[in-house]
């Protein structure tokens, strides 16, 4: 009679110690940023084409009253390009997992958008029409409004990380948060440009 083989021990492996959180296209939270990224994209580019449409309607653009000023617009858009340097600066500290330096990021990150929405209400009161006068006053209100509603939203989100880095309680997961926060403010800093081209310059040069 033949001897029953030895059945082999079975393979225990440990994944107690690996993280529970990933970095990149290897996380949920940066695909629904991405996922929110393409939508909100799609809204900003129906929101252009709606200015354009507008303007075919019309003889002379924009109707009885001169471009608008350029001084607000640009200093927004010299913010908005700076802001990308302590943006990318507080990503790579999360990815590398350093608190420390997160902390210092968001604190300058959050100066940049309050100043941001500061200057922002200067652009508004200086804009030359009001949202009300007419089609061209509504279009243009509604691409400055679609913007700085993205500011605002990323704002408060990054005054809620950095109460979070300095209060605690702070996972590793709040890593990935913090740089997913500061590609988000990619996505809204590459939106203003377009849009900053098409309210001050396409009246100018078009």
């Amino acid at each position: 009679m033949s001897a029953v083989p030895p059945v082999a021990a079975p393979v225990v492996v440990d994944a107690s110690q690996l993280p529970s959180y990933a970095f990149g296209h290897r996380s949920v939270m940066w695909w629904g940023t991405a996922g929110v990224m393409l939508i909100e994209g799609t809204v900003f580019a129906m929101a252009v084409v709606t200015y354009f449409y507008i303007w075919t309607r019309v003889r002379t653009w924009p109707p009885g009253v001169p471009p608008p000023d350029l001084f607000w617009g640009t200093l927004n858009s010299f913010v908005m390009l700076v802001s990308v340097v302590p943006n990318h600066w507080t990503k790579r500290a999360a990815e590398h997992e350093h608190r420390g330096k997160v902390r210092i990021g968001m604190v300058v990150c959050i100066l940049f958008a309050i100043a941001f929405v500061v200057i922002r209400a200067f652009e508004y009161a200086a804009l030359n029409v009001r949202w009300d006068t007419n089609a061209y006053g509504s279009v243009a209100w509604l691409l400055l409004s679609l913007h700085t509603v993205h500011v605002v939203t990323d704002l408060w989100d990054s005054i809620v990380l950095g109460a979070l880095s300095f209060t605690g309680p702070w996972e590793g997961r709040r890593f990935v948060d913090v740089a997913e926060n500061a590609m988000y403010w990619y996505f809204v800093v590459l939106a203003w440009f377009p849009i900053y081209a098409v309210i001050y310059f396409a009246p100018r040069v078009l």
